[in-house]
């Protein structure tokens, strides 16, 4: 079953009795695990009710067992299990012996006052494998990948709405590109924000502009974003914000070449008809740095990427030589890269 499709039959109170959360968007995997408990068990029961376990360092079998044990002084029980490894193709390092025929059996008759979860760590399981095959069969896998880019905006935007405020136009964007894709760290800027503009308020972009500290890589970010869009001023502003802030001038250089080198890559794989996901699945990149990438790039064509790249490499080499000021080489860069 689908992430959305599990967590709205568990907000609806059906509970499967299996569930095998994989995917590297932890933030989502908890989710899932916290609403289970949050409709099964009562806060005052948890200590009792809700089992946890690392496979790697306990055998399934364990675990199995477990789950087949009559609860104790309550009715219902969640156990959980993380790192089921032995349900991806990777190389177990054989600490653990996992007993798998125990699981498929429990699969054909589930104990009814038990909630099983495994949590794996890994975009993809390998379906070639018995066991898995039996945990698709029997409607158990929840993916847990990183939102499109699409899905992370409506995501905010949905976030926002539950702790009680709304985002001004293109300021869910913004959040992300001052903040990154994280879901947690996305989650506890917009409680920060839900406190400053209170029930029923409106979040604008000069409220977030005071609220969100940006890292050093947002500020590359936002920096190239204004050398895309021509905007001298505001990017000269920029780098000296952050030369301010003591950045190391050969680590924005190579900041703003890992960007370049993106841009350039994507639009490359665009030309050869990949779509958003399918970059963002070969680059190892978050679809939404993806789609941003992929707007930037069209500013330029491939021949000027190239040499925009060349130039940052020869920067690179004339600072760590001590051929040019780094900052005097820094700032002619951006006046070469806007004329």
């Amino acid at each position: 079953m689908d992430y959305k499709t599990a967590i709205r039959h568990i907000q609806k109170g059906s509970f499967a009795p299996v569930y095998v959360c994989y995917g590297n968007e932890f933030y989502l995997i908890q989710e899932l695990i916290d609403k289970l408990v949050e409709k099964l068990i009562d806060p005052d029961q948890r200590t009792f009710a809700v089992s946890k376990y690392d496979l790697s360092e306990t055998p399934v079998e364990v675990v199995i067992e477990e789950a087949e044990t009559l609860p104790f002084m309550v009715e219902r029980k969640v156990v959980i299990a993380s790192n089921a490894f032995f349900l991806t193709g990777a190389k177990e390092g054989g600490k653990v012996e996992h007993k798998l025929d125990k699981l498929t059996a429990y699969l054909s008759s589930p104990a009814d006052f038990s909630v099983l979860v495994f949590t794996v760590p890994a975009d993809k399981l390998d379906e070639r494998k018995k066991i898995v095959k039996s945990l698709k069969e029997a409607d158990a896998l929840v993916p847990c990948s990183v939102l499109s880019s699409d899905e992370l905006t409506q995501w905010v935007q949905a976030e926002a709405e539950k702790a009680g405020f709304r985002m001004a136009p293109g300021v869910s964007e913004q959040l992300i590109s001052y903040s990154g894709t994280g879901l947690q760290t996305l989650q506890k800027e917009i409680e920060k924000c839900a406190l400053y503009v209170g029930q029923g308020g409106t979040l604008t972009s000069a409220d977030l502009e005071q609220l969100v500290t940006r890292t050093t890589e947002q500020n590359i970010f936002l920096l190239i974003e204004h050398i895309v869009q021509l905007k001298l001023d505001q990017a000269f502003t920029m780098l000296n914000e952050l030369l301010r802030r003591k950045e190391e001038p050969i680590k924005i250089v190579a900041l703003i070449a890992r960007q370049f080198r993106i841009m350039f890559q994507v639009k490359d794989l665009s030309q050869q008809g990949y779509s958003q996901q399918q970059m963002a699945a070969q680059l190892g990149l978050h679809p939404y740095a993806v789609k941003i990438a992929a707007g930037q790039a069209n500013r330029f064509e491939m021949k000027r990427l190239a040499g925009i790249l060349r130039q940052l490499g020869e920067l690179d080499y004339q600072m760590k030589s001590g051929k040019i000021d780094k900052v005097l080489g820094l700032e002619m860069f951006l006046l070469k890269l806007i004329a």
